[in-house]
């Protein structure tokens, strides 16, 4: 798959030898948006208040999903470390159905070559 303006393109079939290594490394934000966290709560069958309460850090004027120690790093907190899967795959955030086409990445496609395995560095 590829996308305008990026020097890669990405093969998402990799994911499934990947183990999650976008979901976990460095700590990071996973920003959510407000239909986002009413999808999330839906699919854990929780208030849309027990789940900012109990899954959500908010930063400023924003919600990011909170992160578990993980192996020296962090985890997303859905990320399920045993099975190597998201547990909110089918509605996980806009940021994680993007990876790895964010903007930050045009620049360093190195970085985001190390990280995932379905990297195809264009020309």
């Amino acid at each position: 798959m590829k996308c305008e303006g990026y020097p890669y393109a990405f093969d998402p079939n990799a994911c499934q030898s990947c183990s999650g290594k976008c979901c976990i490394g460095e700590s990071g934000y996973i920003w959510v948006t407000h239909e986002e966290i009413s999808a999330i709560a839906l699919k854990l069958s929780l208030s849309k208040e027990a789940f900012i309460n109990n899954y959500l850090l908010k930063i400023r004027y924003r919600f990011t999903i909170k992160e578990i120690a993980y192996e020296g790093g962090y985890g997303c907190v859905f990320f399920d470390m045993e099975k190597k899967m998201c547990r909110i795959y089918d509605v996980r955030p806009q940021q994680c159905r993007t990876f790895p086409f964010w903007e930050y990445f045009k620049e360093n496609i190195n970085e985001v070559a190390t990280e995932c395995p379905g990297i195809i560095r264009l020309s």
